[in-house]
């Protein structure tokens, strides 16, 4: 080796190119020098001269002078300048890994004791790089030619290979696990990077890895084998481990498995996973639990076990990781100890149930019930009824018989997975039932009992199922025409503006007046049809008012006479002391009229019509089968034919627009639509009873009002106003219209913004006008306010109406604002704050229409 050590526990590394001379060596030196200069002088003083002599000793000062300047810049040094060097080295050879560091070329610059030690490296001839050792050995060479070929990319490399026979030569034989690490680096002296090996033997590492694997080894294969089976899984219900035991009870192969391949939903039968997931931890907690259910095993069979549950909740509360051991009750592992016991209880559960139960044999005989299976089929199923093995089919319709058998066939294979059965009751169409067939899986060969069947009343489920996917389609629809309405409203606004301005410039005695009034009138036609699409919708504007409808029908039988003819008796019943009511007048008698132009379609032949209304109090709401009517006091108007009658696959659609029997040009199919509509946004409801050569009864339902001080102030001005000895109002003289305020105009369909703002500057009005309500923002900034009046559309993008006066209140709380739009003012008034002051013109509106409105909001303020 090489020498003794610098200090304790401290060797000297056994190859070390760039160590100095020691500091004594270099004194030594330069005093033989000094030595030598001076024997010279004494010597040679007479030979040479003085002159030579002085000339020397100029050179030598000057040697010495440089010499003192370098070491004092530190290019030469007398002694190491601190110790860290040493410390370092110090600290790498007392490594117990051996580490060699050599340059690109392979030429080893360093070696510690370590690395000596384990090559056998006895001096620094015999010290060699790593890949100079261990490149022939084939089991070495691959990791060591990888690591080395992450180097020359510049990375770092690690690696760890096994050798039969240890590096070092002449030791004990045996197989020998070795960690091999290098990285390059940058010396301060080298040009180029160098390159640093660690090598260490962690034979006794691997040695506890695999005593330690053996023994988790021997540990899995006791679980496995074990009589009972064991899963775990992960907070999703994944499988992350299952032992041999049931992996062989459930038919799953272990070979092909992998965790979280299988989740706990597929193998739990039935609804046991509403059990499992029932027990629940306290958060940071763990809970345990027994429960009895049914597995699914791969043949789609029910395997009846026991779990002994356990479960684990996070600190947050998540539900966590579960550990659960399986008992086959079927195998007899969970012997029946509490059996007598829990046949008192059970016995009590399954006639207290609201399920309907019972057990049939192979061919679909009742073998026995609970009692509430004896209260729901008590028509068809006595007690002397099973007692003589009545078959369960006898309580199913025909039609569904077939898939009952199916279902049987299933349970006496015990197949899991049965889909219920949706019938009705046989001769009672309107009563559904829901049957659930299980298969008695722990059941021996012997057994008498080969499926229990479950049944469940679902008629009111049903009805409001098909209540709710009417209702569905129903606002669906409206929500469509509501939108077509919208956008075809503004279309006819601009047709009629652009009317009423060609009218204005062309005379009755001009050739095309005839035609400019046509294109009016044609548009007024089609602005009643989006009225109707807007009621069917309920979006249309209704001005309510309290009435009493033995007054509104008696003066509208003069009307319906003379709408049904001759030949079709009218009856009309008023009731006793109706119950007031809130309605718009002229919408309600829409309603009457299109009710009795339908009934009078339906009596070609003659007939009889009866209008009937009577006060329909709270309590008898509940003697109707109409499930959408909702408990209170209601006036009914019941419109009674005595027609044809509608068939019934077209009853269920007589409410929706554009639905009609008539013939091709008779009829819009928007007017029982319309009706739907008032009737629904005044907050009532509308039933219809037909059968076919019966008749047809439409009953509407109308909520009784009550009355406040306000409506009492409002019907005493309206009973002023009709009072016999009060006087006509004189006719209003002809108003003008023409102004000159400033207008801010907001629209954002041009052809309607282009007709308004034409209309009121040719009445005198100074017109600004706007897209968005952002931009009708900027406009009203910029002019400081100066803004008389804001005529404003509702929906728009961007910003919207209602949205715009608020913005304008926060600048000018006393801003005039008329809102334009083709919906009722209903839809948008109440998101408006409660101070907030507004006129109202509804879509499509005239040129005399627009101006009207805002005048009266100039001269009024309201």
């Amino acid at each position: 080796m090489a020498g003794e050590g610098r200090g304790k526990g401290y060797p000297d590394p056994i190859v070390d190119q760039n160590a100095r001379p020691g500091t004594i060596a270099r004194l030594v030196v330069f005093i033989v020098v000094l030595i030598c200069a001076a024997f010279l002088f004494v010597l040679m003083r007479d030979r040479f001269g003085d002159p030579f002599l002085l000339g020397m000793l100029g050179v030598l000062a000057m040697i010495g002078i440089g010499y003192l300047f370098a070491t004092a810049i530190g290019f030469v040094q007398i002694a190491p300048r601190s110790s860290g060097d040493e410390l370092a080295k110090a600290y790498v050879d007392s490594m117990p890994q051996g580490l060699i560091v050599s340059d690109l070329k392979g030429r080893v610059c360093y070696a510690n004791r370590a690395y000596a030690e384990l090559t056998g490296a006895s001096s620094a001839a015999d010290v060699r790089s790593v890949e100079g050792l261990l490149a022939d050995n084939p089991d070495a060479a691959p990791v060591v030619e990888r690591i080395a070929s992450s180097l020359r990319d510049g990375q770092s490399g690690e690696g760890e290979f096994r050798l039969s026979q240890s590096i070092r030569p002449g030791s004990e034989p045996g197989a020998r696990w070795y960690r091999a690490r290098a990285r390059s680096f940058a010396a301060p002296v080298q040009r180029q990077p160098l390159l640093s090996w660690q090598i260490e033997d962690i034979s006794a590492e691997r040695a506890e890895q695999e005593r330690f694997f053996l023994d988790l080894q021997q540990a899995i294969d006791h679980l496995d084998h074990a009589p009972a089976g064991f899963f775990s899984t992960d907070a999703d219900d994944r499988v992350t481990y299952v032992n041999a035991t049931l992996a062989e009870w459930l038919g799953i192969d272990l070979a092909s498995f992998t965790p979280g391949s299988v989740t706990l939903p597929e193998i739990v039968a039935g609804d046991g996973m509403a059990l499992i997931r029932s027990v629940k931890a306290e958060p940071g907690s763990v809970r345990n639990a027994v429960i009895d259910l049914d597995l699914l095993t791969g043949g789609g069979e029910a395997l009846p076990v026991r779990f002994m549950h356990k479960t684990m909740a996070s600190r947050d509360g998540l539900p966590g990781a579960t550990r659960t051991i399986v008992l086959n009750r079927a195998k007899g592992e969970d012997a029946t100890a509490d059996l007598r016991a829990s046949e008192v209880r059970f016995t009590r559960f399954f006639n207290s149930t609201p399920m309907a139960i019972a057990g049939v044999d192979g061919k679909g005989r009742i073998l026995r019930t609970n009692a509430p299976f004896l209260s729901l089929f008590g028509s068809v199923v006595d007690r002397a009824s099973v007692e003589r093995k009545l078959r369960l089919e006898t309580v199913i319709h025909e039609r569904d018989r077939a898939t009952f058998t199916a279902a049987l066939e299933k349970a006496k294979l015990r197949q899991a997975d049965i889909a219920p059965i949706d019938t009705v009751l046989p001769g009672d169409d309107e009563r559904h039932m829901r049957f659930y067939v299980n298969a008695v899986a722990d059941a021996g060969e012997d057994a008498e009992e080969a499926a229990i069947v479950y049944a469940v009343e679902t008629t009111e489920q049903k009805a409001l199922e098909a209540q709710m996917a009417q209702g569905q389609k129903m606002q669906a629809v409206g929500q469509l025409a509501g939108g077509i309405a919208h956008d075809f409203n503004n279309v006819l606004t601009a047709i009629i503006m652009a009317s009423d301005l060609l009218l204005t410039n062309h005379r009755p005695s001009d050739p095309s007046f005839p035609d400019i009034m046509n294109i009016k009138q044609n548009a007024n036609r089609a602005a009643s049809l989006v009225r109707q699409l807007l009621a069917f919708s309920r979006r249309q504007t209704l001005r309510p008012e309290v009435l009493s409808l033995t007054d509104v029908l008696a003066d509208l039988r003069m009307l319906l006479a003379r709408l049904i003819g001759n030949e079709i008796k009218l009856r009309i019943e008023h009731g006793r002391d109706l119950w007031p009511v809130r309605v718009d007048l002229g919408q309600f008698e829409q309603v009457v009229v299109n009710l009795t132009v339908n009934a009078r379609d339906a009596m070609p032949d003659g007939g009889e019509l009866a209008v009937r209304t009577r006060n329909f109090a709270a309590d008898e709401c509940a003697g109707l089968s109409y499930r959408e009517l909702a408990p209170a006091d209601y006036v009914l108007v019941e419109v009674q034919d005595t027609g044809t009658g509608i068939p019934a696959d077209v009853l269920k659609k007589i409410f929706e627009p554009f639905f009609t029997t008539k013939e091709v040009g008779k009829g819009t199919g928007l007017g029982l639509s319309m009706v739907y509509g008032i009737i629904k946004q005044t907050g009532g409801f509308i039933f219809c009873d037909s059968q076919e050569g019966a008749g047809t009864t439409f009953r509407i339902f109308l909520p009784r009002h009550i009355e406040t001080k306000s409506d009492e102030t409002e019907e005493a001005a309206a009973a002023a106003e009709k009072a016999p000895g009060a006087q006509p109002a004189a006719a209003a003289p002809q108003k003008d219209l023409s102004g000159s305020a400033t207008v801010l105009l907001v629209e954002d369909e041009d052809a309607v913004r282009m007709g308004g703002m034409r209309a009121l500057t040719s009445r005198g009005y100074t017109v600004h006008e706007a897209t968005s309500g952002i931009e009708a923002l900027e406009i009203f900034k910029e002019l400081d306010g100066k803004i008389d009046i804001v005529v404003s559309d509702v929906v728009m993008p961007e910003m919207d109406g209602p949205t715009l006066l608020g913005e304008l209140l926060k600048l000018q709380p006393d801003i005039r604002f008329v809102f334009v739009s083709g919906y009722a003012e209903d839809a948008f008034a109440k998101n408006l704050p409660e101070e907030a002051k507004f006129g109202f013109l509804p879509k499509p509106f005239s040129l005399k229409q627009l101006a009207t409105v805002v005048k009266d909001m100039l001269e009024n303020g309201e």
